[in-house]
């Protein structure tokens, strides 16, 4: 009897134990997956002061990850990219199977022909007012194919930008959600972030270089080479610890601004070849809107405004991370458009010949 009275004991203690430790541990968890204040934060995840609430740090993994579906300070910082990925995977997919649904996508660019808003695009001897005569492009039975005479417009360069800017998308979505995690993955993930930046600049570079000065090729070749070596440059430049502090903000945007504003060279020398060829100064009008648009993400990620402004009440919504991502999206949606006219103008050309400088 004694004997198995203390049998009881003991299992009844080891349960005790077990319930303790079971209730620690969910404890431990509760504290630890909770959003924290900015004076809260390890050095390494204190990146900017004026969001003051609503932090996660050193979450498990899987916390980490089913917080994509959850509202703390990086969740429109993560939505704001996944979303603009979703738009290109779209783009994608549609060229690939070349449905008509672009032109319903980019129908809302239309503008009648006899409203005067856009130049007249002549072609084969039609006019067309932009951007009609390209929104049929990618639907166009030729557009992964050679034209009646045989002549084909390469279209790789086209699916090199699509790939650039779904790359930066992904990856700054996914760091925005891992990065809070540990230590190393703060630095892994925000080089991360900063490659994909890198990646999408080289690559909107391809589409219109190639297409511009395709019948140039040594001048093709030695623009795309330039920012291409420089690209993989700022990566490697950025891939330096303490440059992925926040006191190194404006060195990074400097270096991002740099790296896209170099395409004012090839701009201004294809402008200098092509400006009696009104496709050719219509995409030019959205490459400088593009411009603007990363120039005006770049102040808000280097200002930190309007958090700046009232700190603490821009936490979850509004804060400059979030209308920098907004106007990223922006910036490769006007690129995408200035492509397409590109690829349009230069469907519209005979093989390449003297003629087409004239």
């Amino acid at each position: 009897m004694n004997s198995m009275k203390k049998r009881g004991t003991k299992k009844s203690e080891k349960s005790e134990i077990t319930e303790s430790v079971i209730m620690k541990e969910k404890k431990k968890k509760k504290k630890r997956c909770r959003l924290m204040k900015y004076e809260e934060l390890p050095v390494y995840l204190q990146d900017n002061e004026f969001i003051r609430d609503y932090y996660r740090c050193e979450w498990p993994l899987k916390d980490v990850a089913l917080s994509l579906f959850s509202w703390h300070n990086e969740t429109l910082n993560i939505w704001t990219h996944l979303i603009g990925f979703v738009i290109f995977v779209t783009l994608t997919v549609t060229s690939l199977t070349e449905k008509t649904a672009m032109e319903t996508l980019l129908a809302g660019f239309s503008r009648p022909a006899d409203e005067g808003r856009w130049p007249m695009m002549k072609k084969n001897g039609s006019a067309d007012s932009f951007p009609v005569s390209y929104t049929s492009q990618i639907s166009n039975p030729s557009f992964l194919g050679a034209y009646g005479d045989g002549y084909e417009v390469a279209i790789w360069p086209w699916f090199v930008f699509l790939g650039g800017a779904m790359i930066c998308l992904v990856f700054s979505s996914v760091s925005h959600l891992f990065a809070c995690h540990s230590h190393k993955f703060t630095l892994f993930f925000w080089r991360l972030d900063y490659s994909g930046i890198s990646i999408m600049i080289i690559c909107s570079f391809f589409a219109p270089l190639y297409y511009t000065f395709c019948c140039q090729p040594y001048w093709c070749l030695f623009y795309l080479s330039s920012i291409t070596i420089v690209g993989i440059l700022v990566i490697i430049t950025l891939f330096t610890p303490a440059l992925t502090s926040g006191k190194f903000r404006s060195f990074r945007a400097a270096l991002f601004l740099a790296m896209g504003f170099s395409g004012v060279i090839p701009a201004a020398h294809a402008v200098s070849l092509y400006f009696h060829h009104p496709q050719v100064l219509v995409a030019l009008v959205y490459e400088i809107a593009m411009g603007l648009l990363y120039a005006a993400g770049a102040v808000f990620y280097v200002t930190r405004f309007p958090e700046r402004w009232k700190p603490g009440a821009f936490d979850l919504v509004g804060q400059s991370h979030q209308i920098f991502h907004v106007l990223v999206v922006a910036a490769a949606l006007a690129h995408s458009i200035a492509t397409l006219v590109i690829m349009d103008w230069r469907r519209g050309l005979p093989p390449c010949s003297a003629d087409i400088l004239g």
